[in-house]
């Protein structure tokens, strides 16, 4: 699930949220890792100031780095906008 609004400030931000329904501390952290690889791969699809918070469900843990990254490009891309 992704939330987001127009930013404020200099840059675009994107916050990552894992809740305990993911799974136990190492699951969570694992996903934490997998989504902020996936946001550092796909940031040049977000264009604009834009705040984009990212919540982890429970599925993700199973999901694994390449499906996690296609759907943060995905969701980048539609938040973003074609510049």
């Amino acid at each position: 699930m992704v939330v987001h609004k127009p930013g404020i400030g200099d840059s675009s931000r994107v916050g990552i949220t894992v809740s305990r329904k993911v799974g136990g501390a190492v699951t969570r952290n694992k996903v934490k890792r997998w989504l902020r690889v996936a946001v550092q791969a796909e940031s040049a699809q977000l264009h604009g100031l834009h705040d984009v918070v990212i919540i982890a469900h429970p599925s993700a843990a199973q999901a694994g780095l390449q499906r996690l990254q296609a759907q943060v490009a995905q969701t980048l891309s539609r938040v973003g906008g074609v510049r």
